[in-house]
């Protein structure tokens, strides 16, 4: 991840300082646990990096020379916010198929018909670098609007060499350009290409032998992430492609349990996955499985809306004591958004998750899923300023003035971008 332009900020007056200190979260009580210092509170950033957060009594003198001066006018400042699952680079729309699923037709016998990925894929590899960087960076500009400071983005439209090689550089050259820090993931197995349709241990053979080296070669993504699901790819070209990718220092991640409960969760815990992302369908084993491990529950409510699906069971997993995170699932057919107010709005209201919680998900939770929760996903000194001014003095907020971005302020390494 490319070290962006840094800024110094004495940020004052701030009537609720969100901290998020002491590191992820796992369970309802240490999930509710904010961290939080009551105003008058100051969050001072020095080159980009946290110096101080907390009462504004005890705040250091400010250093004059350099620093920009901000008056948070009693409003709540929180940690940035971190979109920990999205499907960022990808060429074309699918706006027919969301009329089809709206009039009933479900996402696998769509993909079935040739729409769903094979239609992105398709578009994609027509797709320029320029458009597809261009395409990406509008809904970048978008996210920061909402306060997102780091984003994982993943490589999967592609499915060939030349494709997934682009998709990977485009999230390169935002992750240099944009304010947006973006965490790179390769998805290669996002599904089967056409090329080798009905052969899915030959693509994983090719992945691991042609793709896995290159990407590597070309330090193109920190992470390695799979579709496992029935008639996709299964346990067993699952653990055959993450432990490839481990072995050659990339992390892992897995889509896991989203469709039919094959046990997905259980799986990921025992690789070792950075997280599990989606979870719709996960077992009481899956969950007791993710609580006794270090990987993440990610959780894509978004996806679940728009596919018309039951939600993830967010409830059950935090009181069994899993580490629970939120994200949106940015992509062209199940989910064309990236909208953190509808995502909390769903995390709170359909998912049952407390506002206190559905912040944590969306902060060092989300960190802790793309490993990088020693740098971001809190305001603690020696970690990233990166930071969101509210528009409105209680994080409460956030859930009770639902579906509205309530951004005043985006603070990316001290820089800030006022809306």
């Amino acid at each position: 991840m490319h070290n962006k332009e840094k800024g110094s900020l004495y940020l004052y007056n701030i009537g609720q300082l969100v901290t998020m200190a002491g590191g992820p979260r796992k369970g309802a009580s240490a999930m509710g646990d904010l961290a939080m210092i009551e105003g008058p509170a100051v969050l001072v950033i020095e080159d980009g990096i946290v110096t101080y957060a907390g009462k504004q009594s005890d705040a250091p003198c400010p250093k004059e020379q350099g620093m920009e001066f901000v008056d948070a006018q009693g409003q709540c400042v929180l940690p940035g916010v971190i979109d920990s699952h999205t499907h960022l680079i990808f060429g074309g729309y699918r706006e027919d198929e969301f009329q089809w699923r709206l009039a009933g037709e479900s996402y696998m016998s769509i993909m079935e018909r040739g729409g769903g990925i094979a239609s992105t894929t398709k578009a994609t590899r027509a797709a320029s670098f320029e458009e597809l960087s261009e395409h990406a960076k509008k809904h970048l500009d978008a996210m920061l609007r909402m306060g997102v400071t780091t984003a994982e983005a993943k490589s999967g439209y592609g499915m060939d060499r030349d494709t997934e090689i682009r998709q990977l550089e485009v999230i390169r050259h935002l992750d240099e350009t944009h304010p947006i820090s973006l965490y790179p993931t390769y998805m290669g197995a996002h599904d089967t290409p056409i090329e080798y349709k009905g052969r899915p241990h030959d693509y994983i053979d090719f992945i691991i032998r042609e793709m896995l080296p290159l990407v590597k070669e070309k330090n193109l993504a920190e992470c390695v992430d799979i579709f496992t699901e029935k008639n996709v790819f299964e346990h067993e070209d699952t653990r055959r492609l993450l432990n490839a990718a481990k072995e050659l220092g990339f992390k892992v991640k897995m889509h896991a349990d989203e469709i039919v409960p094959i046990g997905g969760a259980e799986l990921a815990a025992e690789l070792g996955c950075l997280s599990a992302d989606h979870l719709l369908k996960i077992s009481d084993e899956g969950i007791k499985a993710l609580a006794a491990s270090e990987t993440v529950a990610t959780c894509l409510p978004l996806t679940a809306f728009s596919l018309m699906d039951d939600y993830a069971p967010a409830r059950k997993m935090i009181d069994e004591g899993c580490c629970v995170a939120v994200a949106s699932d940015l992509n062209p057919g199940s989910c064309f958004s990236a909208s953190i107010p509808l995502l909390i709005a769903l995390s709170t209201i359909y998912m049952k998750m407390t506002v206190e919680e559905t912040i944590a998900a969306l902060t060092i939770n989300a960190a802790k899923a793309i490993n990088q929760h020693d740098k971001v996903g809190s305001l603690e000194v020696g970690k990233a300023g990166d930071a969101v001014i509210l528009k409105y003095p209680s994080y409460k907020f956030l859930s009770y003035h639902f579906g509205m971005n309530l951004v005043d302020t985006t603070i990316k390494s001290g820089k800030l971008y006022k809306y």
